[in-house]
């Protein structure tokens, strides 16, 4: 493995490098095929340049040690995005799909030094009471909920009846969220990661959460919320809901990606076909294998040079952004091809050094019960389509299956559904990302209340 001194240098006048043309990391193309994208990305060094949106430029660092460098050395590399230099000088569009992840937030994710400290004891010291006895008891009550959905059915879209929607029920409980303002949740959290009206999701969302703070504040429980209101940090009413956007979105997006793409192992590869006695061990492996080999955030992490500085002899000027990607940096050839063997830990699919993720222990665990409950619930379940006929999500940021046809055996459901319950095919139909209808909304919360409640 190289060390950050080694940087493999940009071949004599490469294109990228020399005002050449920047690679799209948006549309069709680059979601059907990544991989190709960051070979080709690799000839002009540890980073090229690319466009994230029209109009949204940046550097993309593909090699791992470089990736460690930045993400290791904050001083130089800050997190801050209001030194984003063209935002600042009215060179990127305002309504631009990508805005909403990339802007300034007064929360951990985009805050440096003593503020990110203060903002990041406070994350970590409310995930740190979550009570996994009772986070792994609602995982298996929600996976029984969205099954009961479609079991009698013998089919399944994995994505948008199950892996889409258990991650963002599970959290609802653990943030403390009342029905109606669970069922806007789940409109932001999909519209700012799929940029599909993402301005209006980003409103929906936002407001949708300063209700929950106000509501935190009258009448505080033995929920996320409520601890971050204790927190001796002292968080306002704004750094609240800015902390809730990035926890949620740290909790929900990757972990329905983990759970969808391990799905997808889980049912096409023979290696994980071949040992049905060690279900568990089969599910971690697969999970190990996508932190790996698919990062569910595949580019993200943006950071901002302080000063102009040189990486592997590209030149990055102060206040451009500077964005890790997590699937490139993973399968970089340069890194030997047992470091799966040798570590489960050495990936960059959680991020490293001081903004590493700090909602990673609860969505593993999400992801593994929710995939255990699946399997044992349906043990003949199969794909419904060749593997090679699957689409995935365009967008920069997410490595994310459109869908994930599945059949199986029609069973009983564990428990009568309530008569106000949608399917899971219904719900999330009315979210973005699906249809890009805001006046819709499935009552998917409400729904399970309701059910749970029969």
């Amino acid at each position: 493995m190289q060390s950050h001194s080694e940087f493999q240098s940009p071949p004599p006048g490469c294109p990228a490098h020399a005002g050449g043309q920047r690679t799209p990391l948006h549309g069709a193309e680059f979601a059907a095929a990544p991989e190709a994208f960051y070979e080709t990305l690799r000839q002009h060094g540890p980073s090229a340049p690319v466009e994230l949106a029209p109009g949204v430029e940046a550097e993309l660092v593909t090699d791992y040690a470089a990736a460690l460098h930045v993400l290791q050395n904050p001083d130089t590399f800050a997190r801050d995005s209001r030194r984003w230099r063209a935002l600042n000088e009215g060179r990127v569009p305002l309504d631009s799909p990508v805005l909403p992840m990339m802007m300034y937030r007064p929360n951990c994710l985009f805050s440096d030094g003593a503020d990110h400290m203060r903002l990041r004891q406070s994350v970590t010291a409310s995930l740190g009471r979550v009570d996994t006895h009772r986070l792994s008891r609602h995982v298996d009550r929600v996976a029984a909920y969205l099954i009961s959905q479609f079991s009698s059915r013998g089919r399944v879209d994995l994505v948008a009846d199950y892996a889409q929607l258990l991650p963002l029920l599970v959290f609802n409980d653990l943030f403390g969220c009342p029905a109606e303002i669970g069922d806007r949740l789940v409109f932001g959290i999909s519209g700012i990661f799929d940029g599909v009206d993402a301005e209006k999701a980003n409103e929906v969302l936002t407001e949708a959460l300063l209700e929950l703070v106000a509501l935190k504040r009258r009448s505080p429980g033995e929920d996320i919320t409520s601890w971050l209101m204790e927190h001796p940090s002292g968080l306002s009413d704004e750094e609240m809901v800015h902390q809730l956007v990035t926890l949620i979105a740290a909790g929900t997006e990757p972990t329905q990606n983990i759970i969808a793409s391990a799905l997808r192992l889980l049912l096409t590869d023979e290696k994980y076909a071949s040992d049905q006695n060690a279900a568990g061990l089969l599910v971690d492996d697969a999970i190990n294998d996508v932190l790996w080999n698919s990062a569910p955030i595949a580019n993200y992490g943006v950071h901002y040079p302080v000063h102009d500085v040189e990486l592997g002899g590209a030149k990055l000027p102060a206040g451009d952004p500077v964005v890790i990607s997590f699937a490139a940096a993973n399968t970089d050839p340069h890194l030997s091809t047992g470091r799966q063997l040798l570590s489960k830990r050495a990936h960059l699919a959680w991020g490293a050094g001081p903004h590493a993720c700090p909602a990673k222990d609860p969505a593993l665990l999400v992801s593994v019960l929710a995939i255990e409950k699946l399997l044992n619930t349906l043990p003949d379940i199969e794909l419904a389509l060749p593997a090679e006929s699957l689409t995935w999500r365009p967008g920069p940021f997410h490595r994310a299956l459109e869908v994930l046809p599945a059949r199986f055996t029609p069973v009983r459901p564990e428990r009568r559904a309530s008569p106000v319950s949608a399917t899971g095919r219904q719900m999330a139909e009315n979210t973005p990302g699906r249809d890009g209808n805001g006046a819709q909304r499935g009552k998917w919360w409400s729904s399970f209340l309701s059910w749970w409640k029969v």
